[in-house]
C-alpha cells in the first residue's frame, strides 16, 4: 500500500459517519465516567474505570492521529482552532490520574474532554462561534443594563434601607437584591415588605423587571439570533464551495447558458 492509498484510507475513515458517531459515543462515555468517579465505588469497579479511562485516552489519541494523517496539507491541520483545541485536550488528558500530585489536574482535564463534542458537531461550533462574535454587541447591552441596575440600586438603598438593611443596606447589597428580583427568586416577598411602608413601591419593582427581565433579555436574544443566522449562512457557503457537486444556482445558470446557445444556433445572425 503506497502513501496515496494510505492517505485515502485515513480520509475515508475520517469522513465515515459511523466513525464520527462512535467518537461522539466515546465522548459521552467519558463524561459519564467522570461523573461515576464522584461516587463511592468498590475497589474492583475503580480498577475498571481506570482501564476505561486509559482506553478513552488512547482512542482519542488515535482519532487525532487519523485526522492528522488524513489531512492533505499537514501544516494546514494546525491552522484550525478546533484542531489545536482537540490536540491540547487529548495530550493533557494523558497525564496519569493515579499520581497524587497531578490527580486533581488530570480529573479536571478529563471533565473538559466533554467539550470535544463542540469540535465534532458542526452545529455546536456555529452556536459557540456565534456567541463569541456576539460578545462585542452584548457588551453595550450589558453596560446599559448595569446603568439601569445602578440607578435602581441607588433608589432602593435610599428608600428601603430603614425597612430592611439586610437587603438594602448599601448599593452593593442593593445590586445583589436587584439581581435576585430579576431572576424572580422570591421577589414578591421583598416587594410586599416595602409596600407596607411605601404603598406605590410596586412601581419600582415592576418597571425594573420590565427593563431587565423582559426588554434587555429580548435584546440579548435578538443579537445572538442575528449573529447565528449570519454564521449559518457563512457555514452553508463554505460547504457549497468545498463540495464538488453543483448547487441549484449553478444548475440554473448552466440551463440559461444552454438556452441562449440553442437560441443563437436556431436563429443565426443574417
Amino acid at each position: 500500500m503506497n502513501v496515496t492509498q494510505l492517505h485515502e484510507k485515513f480520509e475515508s475513515i475520517r469522513a465515515n459517519k459511523l466513525f464520527e458517531s462512535f467518537v461522539i459515543a466515546v465522548i459521552v462515555i467519558s463524561a459519564l465516567l467522570v461523573g461515576a468517579k464522584t461516587y463511592d465505588m468498590p475497589p474492583s469497579f475503580g480498577s475498571v474505570t481506570l482501564i476505561l479511562d486509559w482506553f478513552i485516552s488512547l482512542f482519542f489519541l488515535t482519532e487525532i492521529t487519523i485526522r492528522f494523517l488524513a489531512e492533505p496539507n499537514k501544516r494546514s491541520f494546525f491552522k484550525s482552532f478546533w484542531n489545536w483545541f482537540d490536540t491540547l485536550i487529548v495530550l493533557i488528558s494523558l497525564i496519569p490520574a493515579d499520581d497524587a500530585e497531578l490527580a486533581v489536574v488530570a480529573r479536571l482535564v478529563r471533565v473538559f474532554r466533554v467539550l470535544r463534542m463542540i469540535s465534532i458537531i458542526p452545529e455546536l461550533r456555529v452556536l459557540l462561534v456565534s456567541l463569541v462574535k456576539a460578545l462585542p454587541q452584548l457588551g453595550y447591552v450589558m453596560l446599559l443594563m448595569f446603568i439601569i441596575f445602578y440607578i435602581y440600586a441607588a433608589i432602593g438603598s435610599t428608600l428601603f434601607e430603614q425597612i430592611n438593611p439586610v437587603l438594602w443596606g448599601d448599593i452593593t447589597i442593593s445590586l445583589l437584591t436587584l439581581f435576585r428580583i430579576m431572576t424572580f427568586e422570591d421577589w414578591t416577598d421583598v416587594m410586599y415588605e416595602t409596600q407596607e411602608v411605601y404603598g406605590l413601591s410596586w412601581i419600582f419593582y415592576l418597571t425594573f423587571i420590565f427593563f431587565t427581565a423582559f426588554a434587555f433579555l429580548n435584546m440579548v436574544i435578538g443579537i445572538v439570533v442575528n449573529v447565528m443566522e449570519q454564521e449559518s449562512i457563512k457555514a452553508r457557503k463554505l460547504e457549497e464551495e468545498a463540495s464538488d457537486e453543483p448547487t441549484m444556482r449553478d444548475l440554473m445558470e448552466e440551463i440559461v447558458r444552454l438556452r441562449e446557445k440553442v437560441e443563437s444556433q436556431a436563429n443565426p445572425p443574417r
